[in-house]
């Protein structure tokens, strides 16, 4: 399979006091993961291969859960064109 972009916006239920460092703690798997990404108000987008990417999106529940969140709510995207795509191509003309 080409390269693929998968977006997720993860929703840990944790004190609001513990949100966003938790939200920096599943960026920062993200970062380490080694895969070209966008951080935006939403949602994290991760370009690579659809396995790969998807191991990650784990790893992100993974560390949301060992953190303490009870609950965690992920809503993952995923585009896909046979060519392959990348995310910077698609958002070229605004910014």
């Amino acid at each position: 399979m080409s390269t693929c972009n998968v977006s997720i916006q993860v929703l840990p239920f944790v004190p609001e006091e513990e949100l966003f460092p938790l939200i920096d703690q599943a960026i920062a798997v993200i970062e380490q993961s080694g895969f070209p990404y966008l951080v935006g108000p939403l949602e994290t987008t991760m370009e690579g291969e659809l396995d790969e990417l998807m191991e990650v999106v784990k790893k992100v529940q993974r560390v949301c859960a060992e953190a303490g969140a009870n609950r965690i709510v992920s809503i993952v995207k995923i585009s896909y064109h046979r060519e392959g795509e990348s995310m910077h191509e698609k958002i070229a003309k605004y910014r």
